[in-house]
């Protein structure tokens, strides 16, 4: 049995969990079951929504984020993107570097391998948060509303993000209000196309993700889900995504991923 509020959901079984993953996919005009929503896992419930630059300089993210950055580019002469600033933020993050990025995608399965990915969190309820981002970008300057409409997409990409905003301190004054876009990185590897990512970019970089969606309100009812997974249901979300090939061999491709995914699947119980 599924219970919860307009906005939170518990799940009882895998077959409930399905239903309200996929809950509105139906799209009537173009007859396809397609969702307008980007879905991140965590391996519990009660962590917020916090980016890794906030987490590391907390009260100080405008002060560094931009030498960090900065430095990154400085030194990584191997790399191999186009100049544009929101290329370099999207390769910084996708390789460790604390930045005001938060990874999401488009699959909710692998929204759920990261839920239950980490057997030392098992005793707690794990969470899928799913954003309808047609909902939130209708909260967006009207800038970047334009070039949406433009396009003819919900999302991103770096070369959209350009034609508004050549960087960070541009893309920060472009509201009075906080607000969130969507957008998808580049296909720098395969981790990034197997794991159908993309990133969430907020007006600043100490922006608190869950805070603000759950401050919407009335503002944009519906623009969020917070699904929570018990405990006691994790390890057959898990089981059964192993068997369904959603694992860290094809997450991660490679021969790390490969020593990841077998050491957590012959754990014992």
């Amino acid at each position: 049995m599924v219970e919860g509020s307009a906005n939170t959901v518990t799940v009882s079984s895998w077959a409930e969990l399905l239903e309200v993953l996929y809950r509105g996919s139906w799209n009537p005009q173009i007859g396809r079951h397609r969702l307008n929503v980007a879905f991140r896992g965590t391996a519990r419930a009660d962590h917020g929504l916090q980016t890794s630059l906030s987490r590391l300089v907390a009260g100080r993210s405008y002060e560094l984020e931009a030498h960090v950055l900065r430095a990154f580019r400085k030194y990584a002469y191997e790399a191999r993107v186009d100049d544009a600033e929101w290329n370099w933020l999207a390769l910084a993050q996708h390789h460790g570097l604390p930045t005001r990025l938060l990874d999401w995608t488009y699959s909710p399965l692998v929204a759920l391998h990261f839920a239950t990915h980490d057997p030392a969190h098992f005793e707690h309820d794990g969470a899928v948060w799913a954003v309808d981002f047609a909902r939130t970008n209708a909260l967006l300057p009207e800038a970047l509303r334009r070039v949406l409409r433009e396009e003819g997409t919900p999302v991103f990409t770096a070369e959209m993000l350009s034609r508004v905003a050549r960087g960070l301190r541009e893309f920060d004054r472009l509201g009075e209000e906080d607000f969130v876009v969507f957008f998808e990185p580049p296909s720098l590897d395969e981790r990034i196309v197997n794991q159908q990512a993309l990133f969430s970019l907020a007006s600043r970089p100490d922006l608190d993700l869950r805070e603000w969606l759950e401050g919407l309100g009335e503002r944009s009812p519906g623009a969020y889900r917070l699904i929570r997974l018990p405990a006691a249901l994790k390890w057959e979300v898990r089981d059964k995504l192993d068997q369904a090939g959603v694992t860290e061999r094809v997450l991660f491709p490679g021969l790390d991923g490969l020593s990841r995914w077998l050491t957590r699947y012959y754990m014992k119980r």
